[in-house]
């Protein structure tokens, strides 16, 4: 069965590579080949959990509302219908209480309990968020062990090895958002951390942030960081006191130096993000029965301790008719889309159902709320077919009604499956539509139906990141709520053989574009060609992107995961201005991200062309009594006496400390070559001159002796290796550059000096050997060197504290729309 285009529909060529790709990599399980296979998988397996009778009526129904659009959840195609025991569910929010084992005095998981906890989840692919905030600050006295409290930065950064450990063990990369709230006596060293590279790499982090706090920044008044837990000594006597109700003042400060040390952060390393929590706590329909504290990783579901994330988005394209106005005038259909979401209620509905389920405690508390979150994604290239503007009110006005209709839709269905299944087991009318929450916001008759019915789901909707699944399941359209980002990229992609290939990658409403309107339109060209509605996100205002926010938010009983993108010299002031307008508009988070240098430029260098070495040529066979004869393996006893060839080489990087430079001396010894032909150069000693001042001469000179050794016993290429493999907890060292696919170079990092002098020291030999060699050949015909320090033809955006890049090595690899992506060089990573 294969999805048939109504007429009039959005429909692009054939598909595009990447869609393949994902598919293949991401979806397909053995003995997968085809779409009509996987859909098939998903369908049965969601209708299994039906009365028997009714299975294969719901199977061909859910199936046909895979083809329509609705799909599921990156760990839903992937997993359901599988033997595997991996969650369906993406995400989870973990509780973590104020003791090192067992369960604290509040009935929360110490913080050991609750790792292990958060360990079997991921294990078994969910993706974690926890508020630290139970947790006592540094400096607060533990009573049992007469000891000082270390505080919450320290214990995240054990979760955070826990998730690197555990994604070492899967495919899928861990996720994980920390929150602290911004008036913890830690707050400030929270806010800060992620600006040393490498820490917290396997976290978001946002805070918690109350109206109070807002209004005390908008008053110029002071802020008090405060906690349960009572401070030691010495902070007692540098003023810490205890309020009336209890609470212990660690520290008085402004608001507005609170705020702006947040802002400072934001702006320059993109995080923290912001939570609004008492608008989150006011919106939602059970805070009769329940607090939030926290989200998901990507910020779209404020959830409860062991709340989950059972996500679905509807792919918004393929609802418009005559897009671009081929064949008559473009318009959304609204009565099929509304059918659709109906369906996609109960198949998520039933994931509950049918998921395996890391903790029991995960599992009661999806039992008796039943949530679900019912989503979009291409709404960017939605607007575009219909051509409409993502920026101006006509393109928000009918974003809004999108939104209005998926609501009413989905909370009449849920409606209509209380009346068949029952109601979520906590429900409670009076409490649930009660003045302030988002269900007492709906139409009379759904709230007179909800009154008289019940509800099958407390929660319906949430606007998530789709990341791969719109790569590989919707032609690469927009992603979630957000705009085009661009209309075509490259993409590089490793082999199974270690090789690489590069490949465009283009958005779908181009693709339709070209395909029913202009073929001759081409990537490189759209700016100039394509109608002024093609607007991506790098071509609006960050005003404009909130302003979108603003417009569907009223209609989502979540949240909205989106980035507001803004340019790297939009001004600071306006940039803060942001958040308030975000605050007073009732959003639930803000995450922004701007482009910055404050870690280092990125430089580009003329493309240089590499060409292939040539196969090295197979040796005939040699006896086993003749012992084959390598220069470079040979071991020498001793240097010769004399004077011996040698280069001097400047080495210039960068640390955390900034730049630093030294000169190294490698001499070569001349060999007679494998072949009997002529001699190579090779390389046997290596040492630094004296008189180099600096706390690293001891080490640096050491490491070249045993270098030296190494290299007369025939081993050089393993110690070089090992070098490049040394960690360093100052952070990443800059020194060379990358090539990336499309010639340009950005810089190379490593992880530490020493592994930065190593692979130095491999770039002097190579340029040697290349040296040696240009008497025998022409220039052109010789494999190009990468530069140690490549000339600054241009200066782009800078990159952002993050993971290691698996391709240029910086420590720039970030989740940005739902996906690992490097801000140093552009490689896109896993997606979920």
């Amino acid at each position: 069965m294969k999805r048939d285009a109504l007429p009039g529909t959005a429909v692009a060529a054939e598909p595009q590579a990447i869609s393949r790709d994902v598919l293949a990599e991401k979806y397909f399980k053995p003995g997968e080949t085809s779409l009509d296979q996987l859909y098939g998988r998903v369908a049965r397996a969601l209708a299994s959990v039906e009365k028997p009778a009714l299975q294969a009526e719901w199977e061909q129904k859910f199936l046909s509302n895979l083809y329509a659009g609705a799909i599921g959840a990156g760990r839903i195609m992937s997993a359901a219908g599988t033997d595997i025991q991996a969650t369906l569910i993406n995400c989870f929010v973990q509780p973590v209480g104020d003791a090192i084992q067992g369960r604290d005095d509040e009935g929360f998981p110490g913080i050991y309990e609750a790792l292990r906890e958060a360990a079997e989840t991921m294990r078994r692919g969910g993706g974690v968020g926890y508020d630290f905030s139970r947790i006592r600050p540094k400096g607060a006295f533990v009573k049992g062990t007469h000891s000082m409290a270390s505080g919450p930065c320290s214990y995240m950064n054990v979760f955070d090895q826990s998730c690197a450990t555990v994604e070492s063990a899967g495919a899928r990369r861990g996720a994980q958002m920390g929150v602290l709230r911004i008036d913890h006596p830690d707050v400030l060293e929270f806010i800060t951390a992620k600006r040393t590279p490498g820490r917290w790499n396997n976290f978001n982090v946002s805070v918690g942030v109350s109206d109070a706090f807002m209004q005390a920044v908008a008053d110029g008044a002071d802020w008090q960081l405060v906690h349960r837990a009572a401070p030691g000594l010495r902070l007692v006597e540098e003023g810490a006191h205890q309020r009336a109700d209890g609470q212990w003042v660690y520290r008085t400060l402004p608001a507005r130096e609170l705020w702006d040390t947040i802002m400072k952060s934001t702006y320059d390393f993109a995080e923290p993000g912001i939570l609004f929590l008492d608008q989150i706590g006011r919106d939602n329909n059970l805070n009769y029965c329940e607090e939030i504290a926290a989200t998901n990783p990507c910020g779209e579901q404020p959830l409860p301790s062991y709340g989950c994330c059972d996500l679905g988005p509807i792919i918004l394209t393929h609802f418009v008719r005559h897009p671009f106005g081929v064949g008559g005038t473009p318009s959304f259909d609204f009565e099929r889309f509304e059918q659709v979401v109906a369906t996609q209620v109960r198949a998520l509905d039933n994931v509950l159902d049918v998921t395996f389920w890391p903790l029991d405690q995960q599992r009661a508390e999806s039992a008796s709320k039943r949530r679900i979150g019912v989503g979009f994604t291409g709404l960017g290239n939605t607007l575009t077919l219909l051509q409409l503007r993502y920026d101006r009110a006509e393109g928000r006005d009918t974003a809004a009604e999108i939104a209005r209709r998926m609501r009413d839709a989905a909370y009449r269905a849920s409606v209509e499956l209380a009346k068949e299944k029952g109601a979520f087991p906590k429900f409670d009318a009076k409490g649930y539509l009660a003045e302030g929450t988002f269900a007492s916001r709906l139409p009379d008759d759904l709230k007179a139906a909800i009154r008289k019915h019940g509800i099958r789901n407390s929660h319906l909707l949430s606007i998530a990141p789709t990341g791969t699944v719109s790569l590989a399941f919707a032609d690469n359209a927009s992603n979630g709520i957000e705009p085009a980002f661009s209309w075509g990229y490259q993409r590089n992609k490793r082999e199974a053989d270690g090789s690489k290939s590069a490949y465009t990658v283009e958005d779908h409403a181009f693709r339709v574009y070209r395909s029913q309107v202009d073929s001759s339109v081409t990537t490189d060209d759209a700016a100039g060609k394509l109608p002024d509605y093609f607007v991506n996100a790098l071509q609006m205002t960050a005003q404009e992107h909130v302003a979108m926010m603003e417009a569907v938010q009223p209609y989502v009983d979540t949240s909205i995961s989106k980035t507001v993108n803004i340019p790297e010299d939009y001004p600071y002031e306006h940039f803060k201005d942001l958040y308030h307008q975000a605050w007073r508009a009732g959003l639930k988070g803000l995450a922004t991200y701007r482009p910055n240098s404050i870690l280092g430029a990125v430089l580009e260098a003329t493309p240089v062309k590499k060409e292939e070495p040539a196969p090295a040529a197979v040796a005939a066979p040699v006896a086993a009594a003749v012992p084959v004869y390598d220069p470079a393996r040979t071991v020498i006893e001793k240097r010769p006496a004399g004077g011996l060839p040698a280069v001097a080489e400047k080495i210039e990087y960068w640390t955390s400390e900034g730049q630093q430079r030294l000169y190294l001396i490698v001499t070569f010894l001349p060999m007679p070559a494998a072949d009997g032909q002529g001699t190579v150069e090779r390389a046997i000693e290596f040492f630094m001159p004296v008189g180099q001042n600096g706390e690293s001469q001891q080490w640096i000179t050491a490491t070249m002796r045993m270098l030296s050794l190494a290299a007369r016993g025939g081993f050089l290429d393993r110690a070089l290796s090992d070098m490049q493999k040394v960690s360093w907890d100052r952070g990443p060292v800059r020194l060379g550059t990358y090539e990336k696919a499309d010639g340009t170079h950005v810089p190379r990092w490593h992880d530490s000096e020493v592994a930065a002098i190593g692979y130095a020291i491999e770039n002097l030999i190579a340029k040697r050997q290349l040296q040696v060699q240009a008497s025998l050949f022409d220039a052109d015909e010789l494999p190009s060197v990468e530069p140690v320090v490549a000339p600054a033809a241009s200066v782009a955006p800078g990159v952002m504290a993050g993971k290691k890049c698996a391709e240029c090595g910086a420590h720039a690899m970030i989740r940005k729309d739902g996906c690992d992506y490097c801000t140093q060089c552009g490689f896109v990573g896993s997606c979920g």
